[in-house]
């Protein structure tokens, strides 16, 4: 271990306060609503301080976080299974440690949004929480285990509380979409597995491990593998990746997720589960098959491209406001992918704020659709229809949300999608041009949507539509500051990425492509 525990308490935090909230006494059954409603309430309180804490914890931690210091931080290595090789192995470059940064931010915005999902679905309050605050340490856990078999056991345990959220406190069709969210992510997850049993196999032949087998991502990079056993290896987890991600054609599961779960539900999957995928193609993807990741690259921007354009387009065409913002994540993701498979410094450094970026927007959008959807009873687009005149904050923030949807100059989505635009147009001008024609699409179906819900005469059913809440708006708020402050001012996350980039790079013997017309400067010429 290298110095305090600061990742495994980071995790901890949520799972006890998982465990304090299973631990509140029931009421009987015939108890008065005065004490159900008051017993609810304790749960929940107790629930948004462990995720306080832990965000607490996390920014004291990221204070520590030293950006010339060594690439993985906060490390700590404990022999969990010798005799496989398989250790409890924790540590974070500048691209985990944001994303750890945006899953701690987010859950106690989605904890005080989703103060009434569980009543209203009539289940278990206590049930409800205590999923949301497991599921935080299964992410926090994913982002920082670097021990692969480690990072599996994270990867698929944190289906089991999404599926339950989905499945038991949804809305619609929500046994069937948590069934098909089950079903392909496993998918995803037995071929990963393959491929990590594969890899130890291999590791084990290795004499950069000394010929024993194991685990550990430090080792794992130095391992030498065949061109060809590289590229299968690479699918088993690039296609586990895709699926979570999701990537076309790997995305159907998505819209039915998105649609039936409740809002605060969507924003964890959409706004973090999904960015594992995503991690996972720099992580292991890039740096433990660098040669099959260059062989696959053409075909993996094409699926990338087309993922922009066809999420776009189907948006444009959904009347479900939940489906719509889950089409939008399938073209925002392949955006990320784009820059990702670029292989260039600022196609790197923007995918990984476009991450942390499309965690706060969608988030922010997503919530205040759920608020909307609260109070009219209704997803479809249609029903609604001048609610800027009876509700003007709430049309406005989800304005500046859908605003950083489609990537507005001042809003912290245009950093980031400009990053990963000139990225990808230095070395693949081809799929930097289609993957624009996105940012038009984007902007169709944002201000489209905000058209028909927001502006237009006041439909007779949001005639009496009350206004944001004090703690509607306190939950919402804080996405909207970091929305503003991150398109004015994203250096600092940016100074924390770009070092954990370039070691990526370097890993992979990768550098930025030369520009065809280098400027001369003549020596006694100005520059």
């Amino acid at each position: 271990m290298n110095g305090f525990p600061w990742l495994t308490i980071a995790g901890v935090i949520p799972l006890a306060g998982a465990l304090v909230v299973a631990l509140v006494p029931s009421l009987p059954r015939d108890s008065a609503p005065d004490d159900v409603s008051a017993r609810a309430r304790l749960v929940k309180l107790v629930a948004l301080a462990f995720s306080l804490i832990a965000l607490v914890w996390v920014i004291v931690m990221a204070t520590r976080f030293n950006t010339s210091g060594p690439d993985f931080q906060f490390t700590e290595q404990y022999s969990w299974i010798p005799q496989f090789g398989v250790h409890y192995a924790l540590g974070v470059d500048g691209i985990a440690l944001v994303l750890i940064g945006m899953t701690v931010v987010l859950m106690p915005v989605v904890i005080l949004a989703s103060w009434h999902d569980a009543d209203n679905a009539k289940r278990s309050v206590k049930t409800y929480f205590a999923l949301m605050l497991v599921l935080e340490t299964m992410m926090i856990g994913v982002f920082a285990a670097t021990d692969v078999f480690l990072f599996y056991v994270f990867f698929e345990a944190m289906l089991i509380p999404m599926y339950f959220m989905i499945g038991s406190f949804g809305v619609g069709p929500r046994q069937y979409a948590a069934v098909k969210f089950l079903l392909y992510s496993l998918l995803g997850g037995l071929l990963m597995l393959v491929a990590v049993i594969a890899l130890y196999v291999y590791a084990g032949q290795s004499a950069a491990t000394g010929h024993h087998g194991t685990f550990l991502f430090s080792t794992l990079v130095h391992v030498s593998l065949s061109p060809t056993v590289q590229k299968w290896l690479f699918l088993g987890f690039f296609i586990a990746f895709a699926i979570k991600a999701p990537l076309w054609p790997f995305h159907t599961w998505l819209p039915d997720a998105s649609f039936s779960a409740q809002p605060g539900t969507a924003v964890l999957m959409l706004g973090v589960m999904d960015k594992v995928g995503t991690f996972g193609m720099i992580r292991y993807c890039l740096e433990l098959f660098p040669t099959a990741f260059r062989y696959f690259t053409p075909l993996v921007l094409t699926l990338a491209v087309i993922s922009i354009l066809y999420g776009a387009v189907v948006a444009i065409g959904q009347t479900s406001m939940k489906r719509l913002i889950g089409y939008t994540s399938v073209s925002h993701f392949g955006l990320i992918v784009l820059g990702i498979f670029a292989l260039t410094s600022q196609g790197q450094s923007g995918a990984t704020l476009y991450m942390v970026n499309h965690g706060f927007a969608t988030g922010a959008i997503f919530l205040l659709a759920g608020f909307l959807i609260a109070r009219r009873g209704s997803d479809r687009i249609a029903d609604y229809g001048g609610v800027q005149k009876v509700a003007p904050l709430l049309a406005g923030l989800f304005l500046v949300s859908g605003l950083a949807l489609l990537s507005l100059p001042g809003l912290s989505t245009f950093v980031s999608e400009f990053l990963v635009l000139v990225g990808t147009f230095s070395r693949y001008k081809v799929a930097a041009a289609f993957a624009t024609a996105g940012i038009i699409l984007a902007a169709v179906y944002v201000l489209w949507m905000y058209q028909r819900a927001m502006n237009g005469p006041v439909a007779e059913s949001v005639s009496g539509m009350p206004d944001l809440k004090a703690r509607e708006l306190l939950a919402v708020a804080p996405l909207i500051a970091l929305i503003i402050a991150m398109g004015v001012y994203p250096k600092p996350v940016l100074d924390v990425i770009n070092p954990a980039v370039q070691s990526t790079m370097s890993q992979v013997h990768s550098t930025n492509p030369v520009p065809a017309h280098p400027v001369s400067v003549s020596a006694g010429a100005q520059p």
